[in-house]
């Protein structure tokens, strides 16, 4: 396997990478906007802690700057003084936070369809993180990885809690808790029962991953009242706003790193596989990438090289662990690579 191109040297990994670019959707504020005013913090007051202009918040805008959003939250918490307003914030997700890919999840036959989809689309509604999904043993484990550090508490803990809040809403039931890893590290003891009370069960904290484990056989579960026969309609609605923002957005070597880095745990990191989920050709993907001086094996490696050298760090993630989420079948093979990309074992720099 060739070394990562001498001109681009290996980036960060998404889930750690805040580069400032990415945005949030102004439906994605709104339950912010509803946790801070339940406690009396206004949006303006709310907008100056975060160093917005005044009226930036109201009336809503249509997208926000996803660095202003995490801001927004550390914010609100400490405006409200509520260390659990990332989980408040999380009870007040809806439908309509999810912004259209909300509808393609509410026509979805099974919740193994609603959670394919979430990662296809999840970016149309913000560019806070990334979700991926792997089953292994009867086990699925959903993952986020989030593109800001671990410390953001309130960030994941919106995620999780409106996760949990919303797929309560698509079963029409309350869902059996998940087995909840957070990277965090929980806050105070004391408060711990609000994550109980919220997620329904008391998460693991300083854990490697962001991580919801759950029996698989959950994913075959029907979505009731689910209207399948709108699915084609809001999935081609969607997969245009998906290019449209693909095209104003990232240049091609970022949108391939992204589009790889979401499907390495998925195996699906072929040239024809991401160029399809970019809706171009094999061909023209290749083009494109040969214009911006790279090839697709080169931007692969990259991605795996980066990724590869934050989860050494991970002392909970084993080796076969990390060989699985960066796509190969082997540990060998992930130690070939590893070792071409450093010049050193993976085990040996860990």
């Amino acid at each position: 396997m060739p070394r990562p191109h001498p001109d681009l040297p290996p980036v960060l990994p998404t889930a750690s990478r805040p580069d400032g670019a990415g945005r949030v959707a102004g439906s994605y504020l709104q339950p912010v906007l509803e946790a801070a005013a339940a406690r009396g913090v206004g949006a303006d007051a709310l907008a100056q802690a975060a160093g917005l202009p005044a009226g930036a918040l109201q009336p809503l805008p249509e997208s926000l700057p996803a660095d202003a959003y995490v801001r927004l939250l550390d914010c609100g918490a400490r405006l409200a003084d509520d260390p659990h307003f990332g989980l408040h914030v999380g009870e007040r997700f809806k439908l309509g936070t999810y912004n259209v890919y909300g509808l393609v999840l509410l026509s979805c036959r099974d919740f193994g369809q609603a959670f394919e989809q979430t990662m296809r689309y999840e970016q149309l509604a913000h560019d806070l993180g990334r979700s991926a999904m792997q089953v292994q043993d009867g086990v699925a484990q959903y993952s986020w990885m989030s593109h800001y550090p671990p410390g953001m508490r309130h960030l994941a803990d919106s995620v999780f809690a409106g996760i949990r809040v919303f797929g309560n809403w698509l079963a029409g039931v309350t869902l059996p808790a998940a087995q909840l890893e957070l990277m965090h590290d929980g806050g105070d003891p004391a408060g711990h029962a609000e994550y109980e009370r919220v997620l329904g069960a008391l998460p693991r904290f300083g854990a490697p991953l962001n991580r919801a484990s759950f029996p698989a056989q959950m994913l075959a579960w029907p979505v009731p009242n689910a209207d399948v026969g709108l699915y084609p309609v809001l999935q081609q609605h969607a997969e245009q706003l998906l290019k449209l923002r693909t095209q104003a957005g990232a240049g091609i070597v970022e949108q391939v790193r992204d589009a790889i880095v979401r499907n390495l745990s998925q195996g699906q990191v072929r040239l024809s596989s991401i160029a399809a989920e970019l809706a171009l050709s094999p061909r023209t993907l290749q083009r494109k990438l040969s214009e911006a001086q790279t090839t697709f094996q080169q931007v692969l490696d990259q991605a795996r090289y980066a990724l590869a050298t934050e989860y050494l760090r991970q002392p909970d993630l084993s080796l076969v662990d990390i060989a699985f989420l960066l796509g190969y079948q082997e540990q060998s093979a992930f130690n070939h690579a590893f070792k071409e990309w450093s010049g050193k074992n993976p085990g040996a720099c860990r």
